[in-house]
């Protein structure tokens, strides 16, 4: 007969982010992580470090429950921060370096962090905006590295890291959305510990050298500010790959440490494989056996195309700051671009529908559209100090992503827009997402938004705001934009009521602050401007 109570000698084993190191520490103790150009540290070193970090805070007056804020580039010291302050039972508060200085200030007042932690680059950020603090802030400069150096060099390289509640907050971080003031979202121990064994099965279950294993190097280049850095430092660390943190991003220092270091796995936003394709040092750099993640984003055809020439594996997956953020990965073993492009397949443990209104299934016939919803472990329960927010979320006992798409027959997931992005136009419902893969397919296009404006008879109309490689001919590229739409609507592809009333260039698409397009400032500069260059 089974037992129905642990025994004495039983142990509960709460999931804790400590337990992610567990086996790293053991048989990965002499593996690397690179910081930069200039830093190399083994898994044994990185956990003195943690212990170091940790006894450093406590001598600083941090306790459990207590926030910790970071400001700093993609560092080891950053890593060191993902696991040192939740394993005291602190919670983490990563910044959004990107944001304005008023919203900046808004998350810092917001979230309360007790102590911040300051790249020497954002010093005159906290100067300019510290007199707006509304608490005390013990605020730590960490210079370029070397004053954090100081600030834990003598610290002891041993700590008792507490088993306590599983269910306690370990992170705290701010979504970014284009409306409103940002959004706390909060995850416990036991949610990011779950997102990362998910994420580890999800990614590392295909065959041959496909998705994410052992065998991989690893270099974030999604800012582990934003949603953990997608979760991959947790995952990376449990399963104690090389890693190689690339500090502030730039595209030359990016493709060094990709030729040098034998980088195999990143992912970004489209935005970021763009600026490194871009640089002169691309050609000159055997990206082949790069597998590249993209998310954030949807992933534009004309980037699929330059990818493919330089022999990167580039692939889809989707989820958002409130789901940690795994939800769906394309597969990662096709080389076909239409799938490699699309939303993907849930990953373990997703429960994943598409939804009417009043959260009825759609058919899976790859064609009916609703909201995307969605069901795991490791789901935002909602946001910081907004209740009204957090139920809108969480309507029907599922989390509303605001996206809309459709199921294939084979199970896998197509977004085709942002709710609040579809262009209504008379009787038809337009996909943004759609008409910008057509437009980005097209020569001379290097960024381009879809956009609806308003029309006096049909509500809304289409418009193509698009941003055209220097000394490329507008007249050229419009035209071969409008043929290639014209050419979908003829097959049955598109209505003709997706054909857009003008294609608009502009010197610079305006982005937010983890690389996506700003469509409400696009629709407001399109709507006020008198000097468009079209």
């Amino acid at each position: 007969m089974l037992p129905t109570s642990p025994t004495p000698k039983g142990s509960d084993y709460p999931l804790l982010i400590k337990q992610l190191l567990t086996r790293s520490k053991l048989v990965s103790a002499t593996q690397e992580i690179v910081s930069g150009t200039d830093t190399r540290l083994s898994y044994a070193q990185l956990n003195k470090r943690i212990a170091q970090l940790a006894n450093t805070l406590t001598a600083s007056g941090v306790s459990a429950g207590m926030r910790v804020g970071v400001m700093d580039w993609d560092t080891h010291r950053y890593l060191e921060c993902f696991f040192a302050v939740p394993m005291m039972g602190a919670v983490l508060h990563t910044i959004n370096v990107r944001l304005s200085p008023a919203q900046v200030l808004y998350t810092i007042n917001h979230g309360q962090p007790d102590l911040i932690m300051v790249h020497q680059d954002f010093m005159p950020l906290i100067d300019e905006i510290r007199s707006g603090f509304d608490r005390d802030i013990t605020i730590v400069p960490m210079g370029d590295g070397e004053e954090y150096e100081n600030w834990i060099g003598g610290a002891s390289t041993s700590f008792d890291f507490p088993d306590f509640d599983e269910n306690q907050t370990a992170t705290l971080f701010y979504t970014t959305g284009t409306t409103g003031n940002p959004k706390g979202v909060s995850y416990t121990h036991r949610q990011l510990v779950l997102h990362t064994l998910g994420l580890t099965s999800g990614f590392g279950s295909f065959s041959g050298n496909a998705g994410f294993h052992r065998g991989d190097v690893y270099m974030p280049l999604t800012p582990l500010f934003h949603v953990h850095g997608w979760g991959f430092p947790y995952a990376a660390t449990m399963l104690g790959l090389r890693q190689v943190y690339p500090g502030r991003y730039t595209p030359d220092t990016i493709l060094q440490l990709i030729a040098s270091e034998g980088v195999t796995f990143s992912h970004c936003v489209p935005t970021i494989l763009s600026m490194v394709l871009d640089d002169p040092l691309c050609v000159k750099t055997d990206l082949r056996q790069w597998k590249v993640i993209i998310g954030g984003a949807a992933l534009p055809r004309g980037l699929q195309d330059r990818a493919a020439t330089e022999g990167i594996s580039l692939h889809a997956a989707y989820g958002m700051s409130e789901t940690c953020p795994f939800l769906t990965v394309a597969d990662l073993t096709s080389d076909d671009p239409k799938v490699q492009a699309q939303t993907g397949f849930p990953g373990p443990l997703v429960d994943l529908r598409v939804v009417t209104p009043d959260m009825q299934d759609v058919p899976h016939d790859g064609e009916t559209t609703g909201e995307v919803v969605a069901r795991a472990p490791w789901l935002t329960q909602g946001y910081l100090g907004d209740e009204q927010a957090s139920e809108d979320l969480w309507a029907g006992g599922y989390l509303h992503t605001g996206d809309v798409g459709f199921i294939r027959e084979n199970g896998s997931l197509q977004i085709t827009d942002r709710l609040k992005d579809v262009i209504k136009t008379g009787g038809e419902w337009i996909s943004s997402l759609a008409l910008e893969n057509i437009a980005s397919s097209c020569a001379g296009i290097e960024d381009v938004a879809a956009i609806g404006l308003p029309h006096p008879k049909w509500g809304e109309r289409p418009v193509l705001v698009a941003q055209i490689v220097k000394e490329t001919d507008p007249d050229l590229v419009r035209r071969s934009v409008k043929d290639k739409i014209q050419s979908r609507v003829e097959v049955g592809e598109l209505s003709k009521w997706a054909v857009p009333d003008d294609i608009i260039f502009v010197a610079q698409l305006p982005k937010t602050s983890v690389g996506k397009l700003d469509k409400k400032l696009i629709r407001q500069d399109i709507s006020t401007r008198s000097d468009k260059l079209s």
